[in-house]
């Protein structure tokens, strides 16, 4: 068999003033087989063909000296269809207007003055242009960020292909630097030059079997395949959602057991069994919604679910979860170590990647020098500042809602009768559920123009202060109202006889009588479960309907026109589509860890959550959305500092709860202070005996401003109601103040414990897997000795 040599071109040899040929060879019939050599190169150089079956892989041998750039591993022409990097789409409807035109041939024109080659077909409605980048770009690319740990000395200095993953990467930072013209592809598709631009899905069959699929749930993820298809930085985030998933199943397992404790006490509880019991006891009116005196009696269900979630375990399960929230951070640091070590990228550096991807776009491409203004920066801060005020200004309307809530429900719907407050409860939690999703666009709008007058110096810096922007908002429109109901509900709305009132006219809303945790518990478990249901339904219903209407027209005949059609009814994906995701996970992880005190289930509830949320972005990115460009990343960036950030947070929120929420603090006083057991245990009776009488203060109904109005008033001389006030004239009585000390001591101590916990956490567990310290002193060293041992570096 004998092969012809049909065609040749040269390419300049960046380090020589030789040039290279490169020829293309091909078969009448079919290609030649393997060990049929050839000899096709320049007289006086050393360059072999060897052929392989169908496709004809050329191994080029340069002689000593010599440089060679990338080859191409060439197919006949008459198999499979060129691979395209990218994709343009046009509306044909744009080609009216001459501008766009122009614009779109030029934007062409300088592709292909760069090495670009493309390719157009249309259909009845749009234009495709497939672009492919010359291989010289990739040789560039490979010499600029070559390091000593991935070329090890004596081996071929270039490889004999390109990852698809980098070739995408460099394709896209190439198409998106400014032009000769001074446009980007962002700026054409913005303009509508081009209605969009996208790289192909090609060769995702295997993770579409393996993994996003519904019942692949409960298998293992394969995070080498994802990272070969989608980059580094989409794989080290499926990695740590797997870790943190993983790492959930103890906290809910612990939290779930702290809930089911409650039960046992469910009858056997004294203060529950007191409350039942409690007939005789009329409790004080609580707003203008109700008009009469309640028995104490009446809250015996209410006192008996509070004691599943407000019992002693709650303090050992929070100080856990502190612990929990360091370890998990800590293993999953050497878990990232031991993957970025497999994957080669221990040493890469983020900076030199920038510089380098720039010399490519722009051989005259200098960096951008780090720059601060004092003045820029207080701009920001003022200006986050305001917006972190309007986000507790949210809660205030919350607030404002729950009183004019209450009187609305009460006069509309008077067959609630007692059950008001909960409706309240309920429907404030709705409320703020639809303020977050409002507010979320908001506040990324906001971020987005503070990054954008801040005048990040690299995309990886904008994508940085981005993140701390966007966090810091998200999380007051996330916590606000939870802040609200743990640490200021029904403590500043004064006493009966003595209440403050909105505009003079709507007294302020009380927590339920059997106390604020119960109104902490219900608004987490409905924003949570919102969070984790409505949301996740509506992240996959939206794209699966949208691709299911876009899909309706069959694709063409032309398997590479239909391939182009297929990708491009995709949904569409964003720079920060990732960021997204991450953000949803750490939403999540601030309601695991920072109220966990007052919702145990929590971590349960997260669990469950993360198994689906694994599969439904694997589902999204590789069945319904357009490919992610792919990123290279060796960390998780800047939001590994918001989980530490979070689990300070966590410490001093759960500590709060505990000590001014939770009704630990006053049990605990009672039972060594003023109880029966104040000078040691008594078999005989209960420790907690006459904890109810003791905790509710008594006011006089003659004192009402107004007691006519209040039904029954008559028969009743006196009312209770939750706090340390004197009867005499209602200020804090001495118990008050003693229990407010306590309070503050509990909060400095627990505070302190748990924070030398996790300090002490984080120095046992080291950041980084001894195995993969010496593995990496192990390279260094071979390199030296390498070095130490080369004939250059002995004397002559």
């Amino acid at each position: 068999m004998k092969a012809t040599c049909v065609g040749g071109s040269k390419l300049p040899d960046e380090k020589h003033s030789s040039t290279i040929h490169v020829l293309a060879c091909a078969t009448a019939q079919s290609c030649l087989t393997l060990g049929d050599p050839m000899d096709c190169g320049p007289p006086g150089s050393s360059v072999h063909g060897i052929f392989q079956g169908e496709d004809s892989l050329r191994i080029l041998v340069p002689t000593e000296g010599e440089s060679l750039p990338l080859m191409d591993i060439n197919t006949c022409e008459t198999e499979a269809p060129e691979l395209w990097d990218y994709v343009f789409v046009v509306d044909r409807r744009t080609q009216r207007n001459p501008g766009q035109v122009q614009r779109q041939r030029q934007f062409l024109e300088e592709l292909e003055n760069q090495g670009f080659r493309y390719k157009a077909m249309e259909d009845q409605e749009k234009e495709f242009f497939g672009i492919r980048a010359d291989n010289r770009m990739f040789d560039r690319y490979w010499r600029l960020t070559e390091t000593e740990d991935t070329v090890p000395r004596g081996e071929l200095s270039r490889p004999t292909s390109i990852r698809a993953t980098n070739r995408i990467r460099i394709v896209d930072f190439v198409l998106n630097s400014k032009m000769a013209a001074g446009d980007t592809l962002q700026d054409l598709v913005k303009d509508g030059v081009f209605e969009a631009g996208f790289p192909l899905h090609k060769g995702e069959e295997h993770l579409k079997k393996k993994w996003a699929r519904w019942r692949s749930m409960f298998q293992r993820q394969p995070i080498s395949d994802i990272r070969d298809y989608f980059g580094e930085k989409v794989a080290l985030y499926f990695a740590w959602l797997g870790w943190y998933t993983y790492m959930l199943v103890p906290a809910a397992v612990i939290g779930l057991i702290v809930f089911l404790s409650g039960f046992s006490q469910f009858e056997a509880s004294q203060i529950s069994k007191e409350i039942c019991k409690a007939h005789d006891i009329y409790m004080c009116p609580r707003g203008d919604h109700n008009r009469r005196f309640q028995r104490l009696s009446d809250t015996c269900a209410y006192a008996k679910l509070t004691h599943l979630f407000d019992n002693e375990g709650t303090v050992l399960f929070a100080i856990f979860m502190a612990l929990w929230a360091t370890v998990f951070l800590e293993l999953w640091k050497r878990e990232r170590a031991r993957v970025v070590l497999q994957w080669e990228l221990y040493g890469w550096d983020e900076d030199q990647e920038e510089m380098a991807l720039g010399l490519i776009s722009c051989p005259d491409h200098q960096p951008q020098l780090h720059q601060h203004s004092y003045l820029r920066s207080t701009v920001i801060l003022l200006l986050s500042l305001l917006m972190i005020c309007l986000m507790i200004g949210m809660a205030h309307v919350l607030v404002v809602y729950r009183v004019l809530a209450a009187a609305l429900f009460n006069s509309a719907l008077p067959f609630l009768g007692e059950q008001v407050t909960t409706a309240v409860v309920v429907s404030g939690a709705l409320v703020h559920y639809v303020i977050i999703l409002i507010m979320t666009k908001i506040n990324k709008y906001v971020a987005l123009k503070l990054c954008d007058f801040e005048k990040p110096r690299t995309f990886s810096e904008r994508e940085s202060k981005f993140t701390i922007k966007f966090f810091t908002l998200q999380f007051f429109a996330h916590f606000s109202s939870l802040i609200y109901i743990a640490f200021i509900l029904g403590r500043i709305n004064g006493h009966p006889g003595k209440t403050v009132r909105l505009a003079g006219l709507w007294k302020l809303e009380e927590c339920h009588l059997s106390g604020c945790m119960m109104d902490l518990f219900v608004q987490m478990a409905i924003i949570m479960g919102l969070k984790q249901t409505l949301s996740n339904c509506v992240e996959y219903l939206k794209p699966w309907l949208a691709h299911k209407c876009r899909s309706l027209r069959a694709p063409s005949q032309d398997p590479e026109l239909g391939h182009w059609q297929r990708n491009y009814r995709l949904n569409p994906v964003y720079t920060f589509s990732l960021f997204n995701e991450f953000m949803e996970m750490m939403i999540q992880y601030g309601f695991t860890t920072i109220f966990v005190a007052a919702f145990p289930l929590a971590p349960l509830l997260a669990l469950f959550s993360n198994l689906v949320e694994i599969r439904l972005d694997a589902i999204k990115m590789v069945r319904l959305q357009r490919r992610l460009v792919p990123r290279k990343a060796k960390d998780i960036g800047t939001w590994l500092q918001v989980l530490e950030i979070i689990g300070v947070l966590a410490v001093i929120a759960n500590g709060m709860v505990i000590a001014f929420t939770s009704e630990f603090i006053p049990r605990v006083v009672y039972k060594y202070r003023y109880g029966p057991c104040r000078r040691g245990a008594q078999s005989e009776v209960d420790c907690f005996t006459g904890y109810v009488n003791h905790s509710l203060s008594v006011f006089y109904t003659k004192d009402f401003q107004d007691p006519a109005k209040i039904e029954g008033w008559e028969n009743v001389t006196e009312c209770r109601y939750r706090d340390y006030f004197s009867a005499q004239d209602s200020n804090f009585s001495e118990q008050q103040w003693f229990l407010l000390a306590i309070r503050l001591a509990f909060l400095i101590l627990f505070e302190h414990v748990a924070l030398c916990i996790k300090l002490i956490a984080a120095w046992f567990v080291p950041d980084v897997p001894q195995s993969v310290k010496n593995e990496v002193l192990k390279k260094k060293y071979q390199r030296l000795e390498e070095k130490s041992c080369s004939p250059k570096s002995t004397d002559v």
